[in-house]
């Protein structure tokens, strides 16, 4: 019999640039309490990024065990964690054992993993799978890269047939350009996910994804428009919120 806590030692290390509790800004539960969980490094450059400092020539900020990072998110106490990066599944199966340890405490509803679509989904689809109950807590928000961002061709495009309706697929619009190849790929890859579209502040103004948005009718209408709540409450280069 295969043990899961055996397979996924909480005693492994990984990089990390910080933990802390704010409100969740995007995406399905903007609004939320959550414990963000932010690892460290990324194997992509988005001309757009707003977290270079969770990628090299950055460092991380502290290394720390599974059991220790566990311990920290069950001090906040909140049902719903974020984890995220730079690009939380890029560690392989130490990314594997961190989501398994996280998602089985017994007061967590909600686990929302943040990802560039750069990575395969097929072994982290497949733990979710194998956990059973406790798998039912994760969800994947997968951020398909537009041309803007300089990493269209990295995209995973067989990640697309794994993502469910309790998954998100994320556009962040940079321009119309952007737009209309999000189109393309929602026709050519059809998806159970909720689709949301993110306007890139400094190059395209939201009422203009609005007008793209009611024009155009993305994913048969049920696109929606996804904001970043965070960079409207604080500075939006303010970190730890």
């Amino acid at each position: 019999m295969n043990d899961g806590a055996i397979r996924y030692p909480d005693t492994w290390e990984l990089p990390f640039v910080e933990v802390f509790e704010t409100v969740e800004g995007e995406g399905l539960m903007a609004g939320y309490p959550t414990t963000f969980v932010r690892v460290f490094h990324c194997n992509l450059r988005c001309t757009w990024c707003d977290t270079p400092y969770s990628y090299a020539p950055a460092q991380p900020e502290f290394v720390a065990s599974i059991q220790e990072i566990v311990a920290r998110v069950r001090e906040y106490g909140h049902g719903v964690i974020c984890l995220t990066g730079g690009e939380p599944l890029m560690h392989g199966e130490k990314s594997q054992a961190l989501l398994y340890h996280l998602a089985r405490q017994p007061y967590i509803r909600d686990v929302h993993v943040e990802t560039n679509g750069a990575i395969d989904l097929e072994p982290f689809v497949r733990l979710r799978q194998e956990m059973g109950e406790a798998g039912t807590s994760i969800r994947f928000i997968m951020d398909y890269k537009l041309p803007a961002s300089g990493e269209t061709v990295r995209m995973h495009l067989p990640n697309m047939a794994l993502l469910t309706e309790r998954d998100e697929l994320k556009f962040v619009v940079a321009s119309e350009e952007d737009f209309r190849h999000a189109l393309t790929v929602l026709a050519d890859y059809p998806t159970a996910a909720v689709v949301s579209f993110s306007p890139v502040w400094e190059s395209m103004p939201p009422a203009r994804l609005v007008e793209l948005l009611l024009a155009h009718r993305p994913n048969e209408g049920r696109a929606r428009l996804n904001l970043q709540l965070h960079k409207i409450i604080w500075d939006p280069q303010q970190r730890g919120v």
